[in-house]
């Protein structure tokens, strides 16, 4: 693959922006370095200061979501544009423009569909030390529950090819977003490679958006919500497991008692544990059926990714590298009279 980008391929930079004033022109200026060829894109989130203007003056595509929280602005921005490539970074300035070409030849090279500039320096930064904590944490958990695909599913520093912003639903309304997004592409089990990049800090006077408790609560809410979308079987059967378990524990001595002695005195105890079992199988039952009904949700998400064109066909690339697509095939043998 070489080292410059396909001429026949849109590239759009997309960059979700609430109160970046301090950053947002000098990031704008260096993807347009970077990638001269691509259009930049703003989402303005309900800043207060003057990132609009600041963008705009530097050459960016201006436009205004109401909607509070950046997983509205990304639903947002992969509805209204259409391009071969996407590539979504933030507008604080810690992650590097200068790395773009490298996602994007990752993306084409590799044949994924997405790509994560998992962060190299996330930790370094003694102000994110609540924040480093929480990542560890949701990323063990993540690949606990979905697979390990992912070391680093925090990152916002991501490339995507036309196929996945277009089947991607994009319902979250905030920071876990890009969970949502690593959860898609884990399901799908669609083509993903990470590359480590470095990230930065933020400059002064500049502060996170994120809430380590409240955006922990709602990602970890979301982790959940995931789960019982995309693995009823395993969420409905852990209830399912817990309510036996408690059904049998308080069955027991009743059980006990009525053989050796005919008698039934704790009569709620009996009627209590019954309930439990019987809400047990209820589960188990909800986790079956509804696991029918995510294959089938599955299997037709699936099927309209399949039918959206990638970004290796638009750039005209090989199905494999080291096999071109025009090479001549081997002649078949023929049959002997």
């Amino acid at each position: 693959m070489p080292n410059s980008l396909p001429d026949d391929l849109t590239i759009a930079v997309l960059l979700p922006c609430y109160n970046e004033e301090k950053t947002i022109g000098d990031v704008v200026t260096r993807f347009r370095e970077t990638l001269p060829a691509a259009a930049i894109y703003v989402y303005d989130n309900n800043s207060r200061d003057l990132t609009a203007l600041l963008a705009r003056a530097a050459g960016a595509i201006v436009v205004r979501e109401p909607r509070q929280g950046k997983g509205n602005v990304v639903r947002r921005m992969f509805a209204d544009i259409d391009a071969d490539i996407y590539l979504m970074a933030d507008g604080d300035g810690t992650y590097a423009p200068e790395d773009a070409p490298q996602l994007i030849n990752t993306l084409l090279t590799e044949g994924s569909d997405m790509v994560v500039g998992t962060r190299r320096g996330v930790t370094d930064d003694a102000g994110r030390a609540g924040h480093a904590f929480g990542n560890r944490i949701f990323n063990s958990l993540y690949k606990w529950l979905f697979g390990r695909d992912f070391t680093d599913i925090f990152s916002g520093y991501r490339a995507f090819t036309r196929r996945y912003v277009k089947s991607f639903p994009a319902v979250s309304g905030g920071f876990e977003i890009e969970t949502e997004m690593s959860v898609h592409a884990s399901q799908l089990k669609l083509p993903v490679s990470e590359i480590a990049l470095d990230y930065g800090r933020r400059p002064e006077g500049s502060t996170s958006k994120l809430s380590t408790y409240r955006d922990g609560a709602k990602i970890l809410w979301m982790f959940a919500m995931l789960m019982k979308e995309t693995q009823p079987l395993r969420f409905f059967g852990a209830f399912a497991a817990l309510f036996m378990a408690a059904g049998l524990v308080m069955m027991a001595p009743v059980l006990v008692e009525f053989f050796e002695t005919g008698l039934v005195p704790r009569l709620p105890t009996w009627v209590l544990s019954v309930a439990l079992v019987l809400q047990s199988l209820l589960m188990a039952v909800a986790g079956l059926v509804l696991d029918s009904v995510s294959r089938g949700r599955a299997e037709q998400k699936r099927l309209f990714y399949l039918g959206m064109g990638s970004a290796r066909a638009a750039a005209r690339l090989p199905v494999r590298l080291d096999v071109p697509r025009n090479a001549p095939r081997p002649a078949r043998p023929r049959k002997v009279a």
